[in-house]
Protein backbone atom coordinates (compact mmCIF):
# COMPACT_ATOMS: atom_id res chain seq x y z
CA UNK A 1 0.00 0.00 0.00
CA UNK A 2 1.69 3.32 -1.01
CA UNK A 3 1.47 6.01 1.64
CA UNK A 4 0.93 9.55 0.52
CA UNK A 5 3.18 12.58 1.85
CA UNK A 6 1.63 16.40 1.24
CA UNK A 7 4.52 19.08 1.00
CA UNK A 8 3.38 22.87 1.27
CA UNK A 9 4.39 25.75 0.52
CA UNK A 10 2.81 29.14 0.50
CA UNK A 11 3.06 32.16 -1.28
CA UNK A 12 5.10 31.15 -4.56
CA UNK A 13 8.27 30.32 -1.97
CA UNK A 14 10.02 26.97 -2.55
CA UNK A 15 12.69 25.97 0.20
CA UNK A 16 15.23 23.67 -1.22
CA UNK A 17 15.86 22.37 1.69
CA UNK A 18 11.82 20.70 2.29
CA UNK A 19 12.12 19.42 -1.35
CA UNK A 20 15.13 17.20 0.23
CA UNK A 21 13.65 16.36 2.89
CA UNK A 22 10.47 14.99 1.40
CA UNK A 23 12.19 13.15 -1.19
CA UNK A 24 14.54 11.44 1.32
CA UNK A 25 11.29 11.04 3.82
CA UNK A 26 9.18 9.32 0.90
CA UNK A 27 12.19 7.27 0.13
CA UNK A 28 11.81 5.70 3.42
CA UNK A 29 8.62 5.34 3.85
CA UNK A 30 7.87 4.10 0.13
CA UNK A 31 5.56 7.10 -0.36
CA UNK A 32 4.14 9.18 -3.21
CA UNK A 33 4.40 13.00 -2.69
CA UNK A 34 2.06 15.83 -3.77
CA UNK A 35 3.45 19.17 -3.49
CA UNK A 36 0.64 21.82 -2.93
CA UNK A 37 1.93 25.63 -3.54
CA UNK A 38 -1.00 27.81 -1.83
CA UNK A 39 -1.55 31.68 -2.39
CA UNK A 40 -3.33 33.51 -0.32
CA UNK A 41 -5.81 35.83 -1.68
CA UNK A 42 -9.20 37.79 -0.33
CA UNK A 43 -12.18 37.05 -2.30
CA UNK A 44 -13.99 39.72 0.35
CA UNK A 45 -17.88 39.62 -0.68
CA UNK A 46 -17.73 36.96 -2.57
CA UNK A 47 -18.08 39.55 -5.14
CA UNK A 48 -17.59 39.06 -9.02
CA UNK A 49 -13.74 37.17 -9.84
CA UNK A 50 -13.54 39.37 -12.74
CA UNK A 51 -11.06 41.99 -11.59
CA UNK A 52 -8.82 39.43 -10.24
CA UNK A 53 -8.94 37.16 -13.28
CA UNK A 54 -5.84 38.58 -15.06
CA UNK A 55 -3.63 38.28 -11.08
CA UNK A 56 -5.04 34.77 -11.22
CA UNK A 57 -3.85 34.05 -14.07
CA UNK A 58 -0.38 35.02 -13.73
CA UNK A 59 0.24 33.70 -10.00
CA UNK A 60 -0.99 30.00 -11.94
CA UNK A 61 1.62 30.83 -14.73
CA UNK A 62 4.55 31.48 -11.98
CA UNK A 63 2.92 28.85 -9.36
CA UNK A 64 3.06 26.12 -12.26
CA UNK A 65 6.31 26.96 -13.76
CA UNK A 66 8.02 26.85 -9.84
CA UNK A 67 6.22 23.36 -8.93
CA UNK A 68 7.00 21.72 -12.54
CA UNK A 69 10.63 22.80 -11.92
CA UNK A 70 10.21 20.77 -8.54
CA UNK A 71 9.23 17.83 -10.23
CA UNK A 72 12.07 15.98 -11.97
CA UNK A 73 14.01 15.27 -9.09
CA UNK A 74 11.93 13.40 -7.63
CA UNK A 75 10.58 11.13 -10.84
CA UNK A 76 15.16 10.95 -11.54
CA UNK A 77 14.56 9.04 -8.06
CA UNK A 78 11.56 6.78 -8.99
CA UNK A 79 9.26 8.51 -6.48
CA UNK A 80 5.58 9.43 -7.58
CA UNK A 81 4.88 12.95 -7.71
CA UNK A 82 2.16 15.47 -8.33
CA UNK A 83 1.40 18.91 -7.58
CA UNK A 84 -1.90 21.66 -7.16
CA UNK A 85 -1.85 25.00 -6.83
CA UNK A 86 -4.61 26.99 -4.78
CA UNK A 87 -5.28 30.34 -4.44
CA UNK A 88 -7.10 32.04 -2.10
CA UNK A 89 -7.89 31.27 1.83
CA UNK A 90 -4.65 29.49 3.19
CA UNK A 91 -6.36 27.65 5.53
CA UNK A 92 -9.76 26.94 4.18
CA UNK A 93 -7.96 25.72 0.75
CA UNK A 94 -5.56 23.24 2.65
CA UNK A 95 -9.01 21.98 4.46
CA UNK A 96 -10.80 21.94 1.04
CA UNK A 97 -7.37 19.91 -0.32
CA UNK A 98 -7.12 17.70 2.30
CA UNK A 99 -11.10 16.87 2.17
CA UNK A 100 -10.66 16.14 -1.53
CA UNK A 101 -7.94 13.61 -1.19
CA UNK A 102 -7.23 9.92 -0.18
CA UNK A 103 -5.72 10.16 3.17
CA UNK A 104 -1.87 11.60 4.18
CA UNK A 105 -0.01 10.07 6.27
CA UNK A 106 2.36 13.38 6.91
CA UNK A 107 2.05 16.99 5.86
CA UNK A 108 5.56 18.99 5.58
CA UNK A 109 5.39 22.24 6.09
CA UNK A 110 7.71 23.77 3.56
CA UNK A 111 8.13 27.47 4.30
CA UNK A 112 11.86 27.23 6.04
CA UNK A 113 10.29 28.16 8.99
CA UNK A 114 9.74 26.57 11.97
CA UNK A 115 5.70 26.95 12.38
CA UNK A 116 4.40 30.02 13.09
CA UNK A 117 1.85 31.46 15.90
CA UNK A 118 2.12 34.82 14.55
CA UNK A 119 2.69 35.92 10.74
CA UNK A 120 4.61 39.01 10.64
CA UNK A 121 2.05 41.26 11.08
CA UNK A 122 1.49 40.06 14.26
CA UNK A 123 -1.59 38.58 13.84
CA UNK A 124 -2.11 34.55 14.01
CA UNK A 125 -0.29 32.61 11.47
CA UNK A 126 -3.46 30.67 9.26
CA UNK A 127 -1.56 27.51 9.65
CA UNK A 128 -1.16 27.78 13.46
CA UNK A 129 -4.87 27.63 13.18
CA UNK A 130 -5.46 24.79 11.20
CA UNK A 131 -2.79 22.22 13.08
CA UNK A 132 -5.22 21.00 15.51
CA UNK A 133 -7.99 20.15 12.71
CA UNK A 134 -5.01 17.84 10.74
CA UNK A 135 -5.62 13.94 10.74
CA UNK A 136 -2.01 13.88 10.29
CA UNK A 137 1.75 15.07 11.87
CA UNK A 138 2.82 17.37 10.37
CA UNK A 139 6.47 17.98 10.02
CA UNK A 140 8.50 21.46 9.79
CA UNK A 141 11.86 21.71 7.92
CA UNK A 142 13.69 25.00 9.56
CA UNK A 143 16.75 26.67 8.82
CA UNK A 144 18.27 25.70 11.99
Amino acid sequence: MFRNILLVFENEEIFPEALVYAREFARRIDAKVTLLMIVPMSFAGRTLIGPKRNTIRNIEIRGGKILSDCLPAFIQEGIEVNSALKIGDPAQELMKFLADRPPFQSIVWGSGRDLPDRNRSGQRHWMAGVVGSLECPLLTVSKR
